[in-house]
């Protein structure tokens, strides 16, 4: 993925480099995660990219989110999209969480 922005981009690099250091980890993203889950029938992509942000900006995964909120846009998912999933997830998982996921959106919110 190649982003605008550099902390998806520092964070893209970390994943990067975590998978050649733990080659299963990296094995396992690819051939389950990317291979198998991520092509599933029941959910678009579009989708998966929304549950996805939902849950890591739930748990305040701020590194992910970049990551994923970026990816999110690439599969479908609009900016304003990425706006209500930030409202709902202040209600639903904390003001903070909300925040945090924000954040990690604030460079595609603002856009170029």
């Amino acid at each position: 993925m190649k982003s605008n922005d550099p902390e998806a981009e520092r964070a893209a690099a970390i994943g990067h480099r975590i998978y050649k250091a733990v080659p299963q980890l990296g094995r396992l993203r690819e051939q389950v995660l990317m291979g198998d889950v991520w092509k599933q029938p029941e959910l678009s992509l579009r989708d998966r990219s929304l549950v996805t942000c939902s849950v890591l900006a739930a748990q305040g995964k701020y590194d992910e989110m970049t990551v994923h909120m970026g990816r999110a846009v690439e599969n479908g998912v609009t900016v304003d999209e990425l706006r209500g999933l930030i409202v709902q997830v202040a209600f639903y998982a904390g003001w903070p969480a909300a925040m945090m996921a924000g954040k990690a959106a604030l460079p595609l919110l603002e856009g170029p």
